[in-house]
């Protein structure tokens, strides 16, 4: 089972529930900021590690080098957590799975695998693993999931343009993907892209009748 940080909501009855995952080389740690950022009273979060050790951080799969067996691995960890977390009464369509770089990676080959439909899916800065598999492989739950994804020009390290039309091709596939741009490098765009990010989620757990 992968380690990770519950950090609880304010509202001590809320099952909702973002899922972190980070980038190479980081940890739970680094995302510890997220929570307050985010600013959601009612969200509980869990920033998890991922399982590999990388120079005092951690990876999610070997990079560079052969990805495929490390992205299977960890995707089928990710989904015994998120089973894991049905049974601790979060249930999927109240979870939101979200990271960045690798971890971006690792929510959208997860979330679009998962059996099961959630609140949503966030991915910062990364790309698609092996989208043409992923797109011969599309299930109905995964047409049905909500993606946000995000990404920079000026990213170093991991090329815009190429994400960009890897959205396009996931868009044209029926996905319901909502693609936002922003003048960053590989990082967060502070708060214009956090409040992007919080009116994603909160769009996510709609407002129950009364």
């Amino acid at each position: 089972m992968l380690n990770a940080q519950f950090i609880p909501a304010a509202d001590k009855n809320s099952r909702r529930l973002f899922v972190v995952l980070h980038g190479l080389g980081d940890s739970a740690a680094g995302w510890r900021w997220f929570p307050p950022a985010l600013d959601l009273p009612e969200m509980n979060y869990l920033l998890v590690n991922a399982p590999d050790e990388y120079y005092g951080g951690f990876s999610w799969f070997e990079y560079p080098g052969d990805i495929v067996p490390g992205v299977h691995r960890s995707r089928k960890l990710l989904f015994e957590l998120l089973d894991d977390l049905a049974t601790k009464n979060f249930p999927a369509d109240q979870i939101t799975l979200g990271g960045f770089s690798q971890g971006c990676l690792m929510a959208l080959e997860t979330g679009l695998h998962y059996p099961h439909r959630l609140a949503g899916i966030v991915g910062i800065s990364g790309w698609v693993f092996e989208i043409d598999n992923l797109l011969r492989d599309l299930t109905p739950v995964a047409l049905s999931q909500r993606l946000l994804v995000t990404h920079g020009p000026f990213d170093p390290i991991l090329p815009f343009e190429e994400m960009k039309q890897q959205v396009q091709r996931l868009q044209k596939a029926g996905l319901n993907v909502d693609w936002r741009e922003f003048p960053k490098d590989h990082t967060v765009y502070g708060q214009e892209e956090v409040t992007v990010i919080r009116d994603f989620v909160k769009a996510g757990y709609p407002t129950p009748k009364t």
